[in-house]
Parts: structure tokens; sequence; C-alpha cells
């Protein structure tokens, strides 16, 4: 499996700045399915877009306002969802916080 990541330890991989503002860091990777992590400091805004990847996204540090449609919710740690391929989504950070965002395929502009 080429340029695929398998294993990950919690110091590695490359924080990158979003256009959003934000950063991200790719965890682990396979063509099929991704597991990325984004940081957000409090009022950080994750763009309204959409993308033909399946999301799914665990919140695992502080409260976001996410919506997903014509859906919005306050979600925080330990909660998760879910955004079908070419949905319109988007997030809130109402305070510092990380998401663990899966996406299947591989999001391959992630990858550089």
């Amino acid at each position: 499996m080429p340029d695929t990541k398998l294993f990950a330890r919690r110091e590695e991989g490359e924080w990158l700045a979003t256009p959003d503002g934000n950063r991200r860091r790719v965890i682990v990777h396979t063509a099929e399915l991704m597991m990325v992590e984004f940081a957000f400091e409090e009022g950080g805004v994750g763009w309204l877009h959409s993308h033909p990847h399946v999301q799914a996204s665990y919140v695992a540090e502080g409260r976001f306002e996410v919506t997903i449609g014509d859906s919005t919710e306050t979600l925080s740690v330990g909660a998760s969802f879910i955004v079908p391929s070419n949905v319109v989504h988007g997030v809130k950070a109402l305070e510092r916080g990380r998401l663990i965002d899966s996406f299947t395929p591989a999001r391959a502009d992630f990858l550089g």
C-alpha cells in the first residue's frame, strides 16, 4: 500500500493552516479511509462547504455549533455527527476545541 499511513502517535503529523484560519493534521489514511484532526480557537469557523466524501466527526475537545444542511445543533465533548456526501456543512467553535474527522474515501486534497 504505497503512500499509506497505518499507525500514528500523538506527537506525529504536521499541523497545517486551513484556508478558514484553523489547523489540521492527517492522522492516518488509506485510499479508502482517512482520519484528520482539526484544531479551532474560540470563535473559529469551519466555513460552510460540501464535498463528495462521507464524513464522520467526533468532538474531542470543546463545544461546537454544527450545521448540516438545514439543521444546526450545539455539540460538546463526546458527541459525534455524520455528514452525507455533497451536503453543505460547517462548524463554529464556541470555545477552543478539536474535532477528529474521518472521510471516505480519503481526501486526496489533504495529502498535498
